[in-house]
């Protein structure tokens, strides 16, 4: 019988690899099917043979042999032998000695959206990253969450809990993220105006899904958060930028802007505004809930950092007192750690099933471990004791650092000691553009001044967090923006 294909698999089998022999063989087989070097009808060496031309045992080659077959690549010919199966189509023409391309090196052929030029997240890398107002993980008792995620596997191996669940998220932690709300933030919530997000980003992006369509126009600051803006713009919405001052946001540039636009939603962080830290005044807010209820928007109310704030009492969120005009987004992140990714929406049961089902579409459900590990943090007590003791030291981090502004940067620099949240909003007296290319070449990492920029008039400034630094990371950081401003 004419088995004319030349066996080459010994250039590609290799002992030493971490895959298994048989896989190799399997994934070699598969290769040359596909660039055409073994056609439909080839038969291929026995058993036998194979393993005696390859060194390995013919057990290997069986192995590979049936899995081959079982997959619809080969045909068993009985007592014929093993050949390629006839089903089959023709392989895609390829030149003769071609290279094998790898995933890292192949030629795409499809289209995709491609990213854009400057990424939204800082890159990781060598040299020191100074974030927007990330909280100190290093601060977090790691055995108060083992102990947490030790409870809740222990009860969901009880309660049959490691099955899929609902998209709303854990119903122990709704439940206590309700009544946290309820109680602290004087939101009138139960457990069902709430659903868990894989952080507070997600849950902008999962709010804006039900809102914006395509052309729909939205309402941010001429200051605001970047990635809050991405998600707006990946949706195809318009973005209409106003500005804001010392007391928030422009409430008569909104009214303007819903004259002449269709508007469907507005974007604030009114307890501490990203990226200038002002607060929203309580004239303003109220305005503002009035021309959503005028003009027929929701209002998209971010509030990532409520637990920080050192001078008297936060106000209460917009959606305490307007809540069937604002779909509020929280985030734990800042009190737990950024990497156990919590957050959650906090609306009307519509909205919420709204968004429950966009989670369906895109994650099927959160991940039920960690948010039931987070509600025992927080019916223990453990997380309120938590956000007590890192407050204390934020307050001290934040008045230290205010003073190495001062000693540092005081000749270059305007700011205001922020009310609360966990970043200084720095207004330089340079240019920027060359600043922050000479803080780069430095390996100075941060957010740019025109990351946070809707509109070319906005005023330029610099968000760095203060909480995540010790005294030391501090003093470098600082040092470093000296050195780069020149």
């Amino acid at each position: 019988m004419l088995r004319p294909w030349q066996v080459s698999l010994g250039e590609r089998i290799d002992p030493a690899r971490d895959v298994p022999i048989y896989m190799q063989i399997i994934q070699a087989l598969i290769r040359d099917i596909e660039r055409g070097r073994l056609t439909s009808g080839t038969y291929l060496p026995s058993s036998r043979q194979l393993a005696r031309i390859l060194g390995v045992n013919r057990k290997t080659v069986v192995f590979a042999y049936e899995d081959l077959i079982a997959q619809g690549w080969l045909d068993s010919a009985g007592t014929r032998g093993t050949m390629v199966a006839a089903s089959l189509p023709d392989p895609v023409n390829r030149h003769q000695g071609e290279a094998e391309a790898t995933m890292s090196d192949a030629v795409i052929d499809y289209r995709f959206a491609l990213p854009p030029e400057r990424p939204i997240a800082l890159p990781s890398g060598p040299g020191l990253k100074v974030d927007e107002g990330a909280p100190d993980g290093r601060l977090f008792p790691v055995e108060l969450l083992a102990r947490a995620y030790r409870v809740a596997v222990q009860r969901a191996s009880r309660d049959n809990g490691f099955q899929y669940r609902d998209p709303r998220g854990s119903p122990a932690l709704r439940e206590a993220i309700a009544t946290m709300l309820k109680s602290q933030r004087g939101l009138p919530v139960a457990a069902e105006n709430i659903c868990i997000t894989r952080g507070s980003q997600n849950g902008i992006f999962l709010a804006a899904q039900v809102l914006l369509g395509q052309g729909d126009s939205v309402i941010v600051e001429k200051l605001t958060y970047e990635p809050a803006v991405a998600a707006f713009r990946a949706l195809g919405a318009n973005i209409v930028p106003v500005g804001l001052d010392e007391d928030g946001i422009d409430v008569e540039a909104v009214e303007h802007a819903c004259r002449r636009n269709a508007v469907r939603a507005v974007f604030v962080t009114p307890h501490h505004q990203f990226p200038t830290t002002v607060s929203l005044r309580p004239e303003r807010r109220l305005r503002l809930l009035d021309l959503a209820r005028q003009f027929g928007f929701a209002i998209i109310e971010d509030d990532y950092d409520h637990e920080f704030h050192f001078e008297s009492q936060p106000l209460l969120p917009l959606a305490a007192y307007g809540p069937g005009h604002v779909l509020y987004v929280g985030s734990m992140s800042k009190l737990l750690l950024p990497a156990l990714r919590i957050g959650y929406v906090a609306a009307p049961p519509a909205v919420i099933d709204a968004i429950a089902h966009r989670v369906s579409l895109t994650d099927g459900m959160g991940n039920a471990l960690t948010e039931d590990a987070a509600a025992e943090l927080i019916e223990n007590g453990e997380l309120r004791r938590h956000g007590r003791k890192v407050l204390q030291v934020y307050a001290k981090r934040r008045e230290d650092f205010a003073a190495e502004v001062d000693r540092t940067l005081g000749d270059l620099v305007d700011y205001r000691l922020p009310d609360g949240g966990l970043s200084f909003w720095l207004r330089f007296d340079t240019d920027l553009d060359q600043m922050e290319a000479r803080a780069a070449a430095m390996g100075l990492r941060f957010a740019s001044s025109r990351s946070f920029m809707t509109a070319a008039d906005a005023p330029r400034g610099l968000r760095i967090g203060f909480a995540s630094l010790n005294a030391h990371e501090a003093r470098t950081a600082l040092a470093a923006l000296r050195e780069a401003a020149g």
